[in-house]
This record gives structure tokens, sequence and C-alpha cells, in this order.
């Protein structure tokens, strides 16, 4: 068993991991809340471009866009993966990448190439790591996500769909279903999939001006965007949750560490003036 000096120095140091685990399970519970109200702020957008675009995918127009055609022979897919810039936040990025590792085995053994666009600070680590190929990287968006920030990313992806390097594209993000529940995403954004709020119409289309090309351009491109960028804060706000989550539980670890220690520091206390009481003694009646 340590002795009593080992021990405290222990206890000291594990009160002061308690005093940074609370500090920052604090900040992350004061975060929580805005992030959410940005969150939520944004989805009736992101809603509406749904639905907008789903209706557009039941049409039945003379000009086909490239985003709603399917390819039938996929040799190349990309995954856009967010994920967070630090750490601390329990297995968030864990379950997110190992949702992705059984994707990407999937696809390999199909004989399918996977590429990837990297938005966050552990994703680039992570799969750099793996030597994961990586079309575009995006790193430190901080707090408060920015669409221009993420525009570059984003035209990497819709350029290589558009000349037919990439056949589908699907985005990777942890979506935020309470302060206790964060589940790791993976949805196909392109080609367009399928709907299944809307009734399948045929024979029908609407008028475009100017034209088509340039109109559904413009728009499938926003609702891309729009979708990306509404993962981005999903993400954000998993991350806050789970970093507060994460950090209580250590605190609470700590101080059961704590009390551990100290009934320790008390047996060999105990222990300790047990045996100097029975030296002397042993000296008393040696006198």
């Amino acid at each position: 068993m340590s002795g009593s000096r080992e021990i405290v120095g222990q206890i000291k140091s594990v009160k002061n991991t308690r005093k940074v685990t609370s500090a920052l399970e604090m900040v992350s519970a004061s975060k929580i809340r805005k992030a959410q109200d940005r969150m939520e702020a944004s989805r009736p957008y992101a809603r509406m471009m749904r639905q907008v675009i789903g209706h557009l995918a039941h049409a039945n127009p003379e000009y086909r866009h490239p985003f709603t055609v399917e390819r039938e022979n996929v040799k190349r897919v990309a995954y856009v993966v967010i994920a967070t810039d630090r750490g601390l936040c329990g297995g968030l990025n864990t379950n997110l990448f190992r949702t992705l590792l059984s994707e990407f085995r999937r696809w390999q053994e199909q004989g399918v190439e996977v590429t990837t666009v990297l938005i966050g600070r552990k994703a680039s680590q992570f799969f750099r790591r793996l030597k994961i190929d990586v079309s575009a990287a995006t790193q430190d968006l901080g707090e408060r996500p920015r669409l221009e920030d993420l525009i570059g990313s984003i035209k990497v992806v819709l350029d290589g769909y558009k000349e037919g390097e990439i056949d589908q594209v699907f985005l990777c993000y942890n979506d935020f279903i309470n302060t206790m529940t964060q589940r790791a995403t993976a949805e196909q954004v392109l080609p367009l999939p399928p709907t299944e709020d809307e009734p399948m119409l045929q024979y029908w289309d609407y008028l475009y001006e100017p034209d088509a090309e340039q109109l559904l351009d413009d728009v499938l491109t926003r609702y891309v965007e729009s979708l990306i960028y509404q993962a981005a804060l999903e993400n954000v706000a998993s991350e806050q949750a789970a970093r507060m989550v994460a950090m209580k539980s250590a605190s609470d670890n700590a101080s059961d560490l704590i009390d551990d220690l100290q009934l320790a520091y008390n047996k060999a206390r105990q222990a300790s003036i047990t045996q100097e009481i029975s030296e002397i003694v042993s000296g008393a009646a040696a006198v």
C-alpha cells in the first residue's frame, strides 16, 4: 500500500483534475443552449428545401439535371464527413468513424473507390492516418459555423459529380436527438434520393424562367449547401451535449476516486498510528 504522503499527492492531483472537468462541464452547458438555438433556427429552411426538392424530383421534366439522374455503374463515391475540431466529447467522433469504416469496407468489397471531404480537425487526423483518399479538408469552423467556410469543400464535391468523377455523394455527421442522445448518421445527398412524403405524380412539370438548366442548377446547389450547413450545426450541438455529459461523468468518477483514496489514506494513517503505539508499548515494556 502506498504511504500516506503518496496518497495525499494522488488526492490533490485528482481534485485538480475534477476542477478542470467541472469547469468544462459548465462551459459546455452554457454553450449548448446557443448551439441548439442556431440549429433549430435553421431547421425550417432546411426542411422547406427538402420539400421543394422532393416535389421537383417527382416532376417529369424535359430537362433532367445531373443531380437527379441515377447512374447505373457506380465506380467512385464521396463521403462528406463532419466531425469536431476538439476532443473531450466522449465517443461522439469514434461512433461516427466506426460507422464510416463499415461503409467504406462495404464499398471496397464491391470494387468501388471511396474518397472523402473532411470537415473538422478530428476527421482529418483520423482518416489521414488511415491513408484514405481525401479530396478536400476544412478545419476550425468554431462554435458558429459559417456557410462561407464550407463553400470550397462543397464545390469540390459538386464539380466532381458534374464531371463524372464521383457517382454518389453521402453526408455523414452526428444528428442531435437530445442532450443525452446523438446519432451517427450517413445519408445520400447525390443523386437526389427518392422521397416518400410526396405522392408520385407523372406527366407534369414546372414552367422555368429564364431556363430550367440554370434555375435547377442554382436551386439544387443551394439545396446541397443547406444540407451540409445544417449538418454542421447539428454536429456542433451534438459536440457540446456530448462534452457536457462526458465531463459530468469524468467529474463523478473523480469524486468516487477521491473517496476511495481518502479511505485508503485513513487506513494507511490508522495503520501507521497503530504501529507507532505498538513500538512505544514495546519500548516501555523493555524498560
